[in-house]
């Protein structure tokens, strides 16, 4: 048995999330890859197998998982609400702005867009709510016309970040039987989007909100991993019958993404903690390119599409890892780092301007 099955709820320790993070966002590269290049998903490898959910969107819920139990961990060991939220922001935000500012200026201008004709304020406004950026006439010709098709799931992702402090609020994270409740609800949520909102990305204000009801259920299953982690134990016998019971439901559209919630959860978190990480695992812990992967994978991939009529989903893959996985190295080391290592300047700087404009925040003298 190794420390890692001995202690599995010390998830600061070593373990395989790095990897798991660069995994997801690469089957999220060879998922997109048949389906921008003539808007047909059936070309798509997980879709030709099970014909419900695609490597795409099971590799968003695998980082949604992920999230959910490491964010539950982080709201509940950060005091006050202030703190939490600055780190959720500085982990998110200069990452996605940088990565906003080259797709409208560098990207846009080879993808067909006018500058001229795009708002500066409402690029900025975009970007401040993490909405996807929007040049007009970029990658307009092509089955998927976004500068950014992969970040919509960022403002849904920083939702989920506010809806924890909303569960505190109902005292749910802290009393099991309430946390069930809340859990039971956001499933019956989750059950009533396939009869009253549309499935499947988002392209309006209704298939957003469908898909934010799907996340928020996949988030807040992450957070039920970590707030009974000390009830669930990983093993490989849990884990090939996870695996089993997983392959079963795939099949079944209205039964595939809970199963993964629950049963590819199992799986995520077993291979998290029970299984011995490799010295790559260790190393990706430390500097995490996965966030800028993510990034920067749709522009480069749509390009692609672009400019090299006829080069296959599979070429187009690895091109695209090739160069958003570069970009997203520099992002880590050029941007996200150097925000949280400043994370502390950021703080304070907070807090005086807080107190400032706020005289009653000030600590009272003794």
């Amino acid at each position: 048995m190794t420390p890692l099955q001995q202690n599995p709820n010390d998830e600061r320790r070593a373990n395989n999330f790095g990897l798991l993070r660069l995994l997801f966002a690469a089957l999220v590269v060879l998922s997109h890859a048949p389906e921008l290049i003539d808007g047909n998903r059936s070309r798509e490898p997980l879709t030709q197998v099970f014909g419900t959910l695609s490597l795409g969107e099971l590799a968003v819920d695998g980082f949604f998982l992920v999230s959910g139990f490491l964010i539950t961990r982080s709201y509940l060991n950060t005091r006050p609400f202030s703190a939490y939220l600055m780190k959720r922001a500085v982990r998110i935000y200069p990452g996605f702005l940088v990565a906003s500012l080259v797709c409208i200026a560098l990207v846009a201008p080879f993808a067909g867009g006018d500058l001229s004709a795009a708002s500066i304020l409402q690029c900025c406004a975009r970007a401040l709510l993490l909405l996807m950026p929007v040049v007009p006439g970029a990658f307009a010709e092509l089955p998927f016309p976004y500068l950014n098709g992969s970040m919509w799931t960022i403002p849904c992702e920083f939702g989920c970040y506010l809806l924890l402090s909303l569960a505190n609020d109902l005292r749910a994270l802290r009393r099991p039987g309430r946390f069930v409740l809340l859990l039971a609800g956001l499933a019956g949520l989750y059950v009533l989007r396939w009869f009253v909102l549309p499935i499947g990305a988002p392209g309006s204000l209704l298939g957003t909100l469908s898909e934010l009801v799907r996340l928020t259920f996949v988030f807040f299953c992450g957070s039920a991993f970590y707030l009974f982690r000390d009830r669930i134990s990983y093993t490989r016998r849990g884990a090939l019958i996870a695996a089993l019971l997983l392959l079963s439901l795939l099949s079944s559209a209205p039964l595939a993404e809970p199963a993964f919630a629950a049963f590819g959860g199992y799986l995520i978190f077993w291979f998290a903690f029970a299984v011995r990480p490799a010295p790559v695992s260790l190393a990706l812990n430390r500097a995490d390119p996965s966030y800028g992967l993510y990034l920067y994978a749709f522009p480069v991939q749509n390009l692609l599409v672009l400019h090299v009529p006829g080069l296959s989903p599979g070429a187009n893959s690895a091109v695209a890892l090739i160069v958003a996985g570069f970009l997203g190295v520099l992002s880590w080391h050029a941007v996200e780092r150097p925000a949280l290592r400043r994370q502390e300047l950021v703080r304070r700087v907070w807090t005086r301007a807080v107190t400032a404009l706020l005289p009653s925040a000030r600590p009272t003298q003794a």
